[in-house]
This record gives C-alpha cells, sequence and structure tokens, in this order.
C-alpha cells in the first residue's frame, strides 16, 4: 500500500489549463473532490478531460458509473476529439432484470442490498487496478441507496479514507438532483468545485465555475466564466492586473502622422489608454487604424477587436482611404477577432484580449464599447471587467485604443452608452459642426495623463489619401455646440 501524501503543494493536473489555475496550481494528490452542478454543467466533459490527462502521463486511471453506460461516455469523449486510451470505463448500474416484477425484493427495502453490492463492487475495481484517479459519477445515486443522511455521510466518509490510504486522487460528481440543499458531501471534501449556468434572455447561457473552498490552498476566489467547445472544458480565470504590477518608463507611440502627434504632445505613450469618442461617421475607427498602420510598419503587432464592423468591411474602408491593411494582416503582424454578439462571456473576452497582449501585442484595439455592452447586456461589472483589462494591458507596455459611439449627431448633450473616460488616459473627441452651408469634422484631444497636449480644435477629414488634420479652428466660437459661430475668415482647410 502506497504511503498517502503529506503535502500541500504536490499538485496534478486537472487537464484544464484554466482550472488548474484558479485552483491554485491544480489538484493536491491523494484527496477527495466535489465537483457539483445541474444537469448539463459540463462535469461529466471535466472528470474525462481529468482522467484522460492522468492516462497521458501513463498512470492508471478509473470512471465508475452509476449512471450513464460506457457507450454514452466514449460518445462524449468522441464528440470532444478526446482520446480515452488508456481510460478504464466500469459501469456499476442496475440491470435490465429489475424491470421484471418477480425480482423485485418484497422482504428487504432495496437500499439494504444494492448499497451493499454497488460498494463492493466499486472496492474489487479499485483493488483490482489500484488507479491513481478515479471518478465516480454519481452521488446521487449512492444517496437515494443510502436512505437517510447518517448513512450516506458514513458512506463517502468511508470512501475518503479507502481512496487516501491508496494514494489515490478521487473526483465526485454530484448532479444536485436527489436532495437540494445537501452539505454533506461540501463538509466532508478537500476541495468543491461548483459549475454553475445561468440562461439568458437572448444568446448563450453564461457558465462560471467556483472554488467553494479549498483547504490549505490559495486559490483565485470569485466566478470565473468558461464554456464548453469542442475539445472539452475552457476556464478563463478572472483577471487580477494587481498580481503582476510593475513601474517602467514609458516611450511615445506616433501615428505616421505629424499633425495628428503634434496635437497628441507627441505621440500616445506605451501602456496607456485611449478613448476616441464621438457620433458615428466621424473617423474614430480610422484613427484607431492609423496608429494600428504605423506599429506594424514598424514591425510590431496589433490586435483588433471588432463587434459591429465585418472585418472585410474594415479592411476595403480603410484601403479606400489610403491605409493598407492587408499586408500586416498576411503577415500575421494584424490579428483580427470579429466578436459574434450574445455569444461571448466577460471572462471569454478578457482572457482573448490579454491573450493577445501575451502574444506581443503592442496596439489593443476594442472597437467599439457599445458593442461590448450590446453583446453582453446581461453582465454585471462590465466596467470593472474593462478596468482590469485595461490594467493588465497597462502594465504590459501595450497601447489601448477604445471606440466610444455618442448618441445624437451634433450638440453637448451626447452620451455614450457606458463612461469610461475617467479610466482612460487619453481621451480624443471628434465632433461634427456646421459652417457655411456643410457639416465639418473637428478633432481635440481633452484629456491626457502621459503630458502636455494641445487644447485646440481642428479640423478634420478623411480622404482618399488617409486622414487630414487642418490648422486651429481659431476663428469658430462654439463648435462643441454644433452651430458654432465665425468669429473672422481663416484658412483652416485640411492639409
Amino acid at each position: 500500500m502506497s504511503i498517502q501524501n503529506t503535502s500541500s503543494t504536490a499538485f496534478i493536473s486537472t487537464g484544464i489549463s484554466g482550472l488548474d489555475n484558479v485552483l491554485g496550481g491544480g489538484l493536491t494528490k491523494d484527496r477527495l473532490y466535489l465537483v457539483e452542478g445541474d444537469p448539463g454543467a459540463g462535469k461529466t466533459t471535466l472528470a474525462l478531460q481529468y482522467l484522460a490527462e492522468g492516462a497521458a502521463r501513463g498512470e492508471t486511471v478509473l470512471y465508475i458509473t452509476l449512471a450513464e453506460t460506457e457507450v454514452e461516455l466514449r460518445a462524449v469523449a468522441m464528440a470532444h476529439g478526446m482520446s480515452l486510451d488508456g481510460v478504464t470505463v466500469h459501469e456499476v448500474i442496475p440491470e435490465e432484470s429489475l424491470l421484471d416484477p418477480s425480482d423485485q425484493y418484497t422482504v428487504l427495502h432495496p437500499s439494504e442490498v444494492e448499497l451493499g453490492e454497488t460498494n463492493n463492487m466499486i472496492l474489487a475495481l479499485v483493488e483490482k487496478l489500484n488507479p491513481t484517479r478515479v471518478v465516480l459519477d454519481s452521488l446521487s445515486e449512492l444517496q437515494l441507496l443510502s436512505g437517510s443522511p447518517l448513512r450516506y455521510r458514513r458512506h463517502v466518509l468511508a470512501l475518503k479514507q479507502y481512496f487516501a490510504r491508496r494514494s489515490c486522487t478521487a473526483i465526485l460528481l454530484d448532479d444536485k438532483t436527489s436532495l437540494k440543499g445537501d452539505q454533506q458531501v461540501r463538509s466532508i471534501a478537500h476541495c468543491v468545485i461548483s459549475l454553475q449556468h445561468a440562461d439568458s434572455e437572448y444568446g448563450a447561457e453564461r457558465r462560471m465555475v467556483r472554488v467553494l473552498k479549498y483547504r490549505g490552498v490559495a486559490f483565485r476566489r470569485g466566478p470565473h466564466d468558461y464554456s464548453i467547445v469542442t475539445g472539452g472544458l475552457v476556464v478563463y480565470p478572472r483577471i487580477v492586473a494587481a498580481e503582476s504590477r510593475e513601474v517602467t518608463r514609458r516611450a511615445q507611440v506616433g501615428s505616421g502622422l505629424p499633425a495628428l502627434d503634434m496635437l497628441l504632445g507627441g505621440g500616445i505613450e506605451e501602456g496607456s489608454s485611449t478613448l476616441i469618442s464621438g457620433p458615428p461617421g466621424t473617423g474614430k475607427s480610422s484613427v484607431a487604424v492609423q496608429f494600428v498602420k504605423a506599429i506594424t510598419d514598424r514591425g510590431e503587432r496589433a490586435a483588433m477587436f471588432l463587434f459591429e464592423e465585418s472585418f472585410n468591411t474594415m479592411l476595403n474602408r480603410s484601403e479606400g482611404i489610403g491605409i493598407d491593411l492587408h499586408t500586416p494582416y498576411e503577415s500575421g503582424a494584424l490579428t483580427v477577432h470579429q466578436i459574434d454578439p450574445a455569444e461571448m462571456s466577460p471572462g471569454e473576452f478578457s482572457h482573448a484580449v490579454c491573450g493577445a497582449a501575451d502574444r506581443g501585442a503592442k496596439v489593443v484595439v476594442i472597437d467599439s464599447l457599445n458593442g461590448y455592452m450590446n453583446a453582453m447586456p446581461e453582465a454585471g461589472f462590465l466596467s470593472t471587467h474593462l478596468h482590469e483589462i485595461l490594467t493588465y494591458l497597462g502594465q504590459r507596455g501595450v497601447v489601448t485604443f477604445l471606440v466610444g459611439v455618442q448618441q445624437g449627431i451634433v450638440g453637448s448633450t451626447m452620451s455614450t452608452g457606458m463612461d469610461v473616460s475617467y479610466m482612460a488616459d487619453n481621451v480624443v473627441i471628434l465632433r461634427y459642426f456646421e459652417a457655411q452651408g456643410a457639416v465639418e469634422k473637428a478633432i481635440s484631444v481633452f484629456k491626457k495623463r502621459g503630458g502636455a497636449h494641445e487644447t485646440t480644435l481642428r479640423r478634420f477629414a478623411i480622404t482618399p489619401r488617409g486622414i487630414a488634420l487642418g490648422p486651429v479652428l481659431s476663428n469658430f466660437q462654439g463648435i462643441l455646440t454644433g452651430v458654432p459661430t465665425i468669429l473672422a475668415d481663416q484658412d483652416d482647410t485640411p492639409s
């Protein structure tokens, strides 16, 4: 018999890297774990990934099923492209003969006989294979067979001690269908992992995993989004930017347009976030694309996250104003993520954005904040999610651009659905205004934490040759109202 592990730092992997991160390193060896969740939450898939990881490492692993058949389990694994080579699956389920009335127990209660038979089969399997990883699916069957809470608790305690003495790391699955709110196994288990999914009014449901307890381990608390994709569960640990703060000097990133850089006081500082705000059609995305083009021309990487506009439209529109995105995209310097509304959780989005930075992106564009809110309308604390993203990117020297579409066309009462100007380091405002029978555009920098900048308003235009900025609009008063007053004649044609 093996010696039981006495350390709280000897971890084994669950086969799900994100879950290992949430657990603070993985599962402590030779302990009993509870994975609970409603039917459809992904418990079986998680268990199969856990055993497949062990089998891939050459361990002896065992899946004991009290409900599903081996054919069903292997079909689930096949659907995920998961190999169960080396995984022993054993069914401990009622035989068809139980449907025959003549085989029904008439003197003894079924639990008095079937629990003992089930227990003997489980112990015999473990004695025979001596596995290092075991999954028991599910506790609902054991609970019903036990008949009373006391007998059920004692049975689980006995299993815990038995697995521990044999140096076996066991996961018990609980679908919570027997007794709602039962706390028996939660108090016994070394760690409790809860899989939750909530329906949404539109689109895919949101799935979250919580570690309710983990003795002796500093795990990541709170909810963490996860999804079930082909291949199994993917967990997106909640971003905690404070874990990797650093202090470094930041250089400036130029736009490639001298007039725009002059307005910005020389450019945008590395590690800063910039909100480009304005009514629809003023050229907000074009300003962001200009920086993407400048950074990729320098041989560095950029990433764009598009919520409304398709990338094909973005490519063609940029090409129409003299900005070539095809070349950096085809070379791999530019990566583009087209976000499908109502299909992505905040945690998954955070994981994608921060992953782009980890892969070397120096400029990240989120277009737009309005699409971000509309894609996740039922998720609370979106501004907190965004703050963590911006902090994470800033600590890695990434220049982030947030495109915010304001409601309305002209006037000073325009607003966005989410006010992020307080968390953005820089704020660039684009405006329409009426001048001599034509609708013109103006640009100004309202805020810049990284240094000095021009406080002027300049005429702004999108031409076939690209973005053009004119001189200061000093002959106008009240441009931000949309209907300014002309003070004097001045040549302010964009150049």
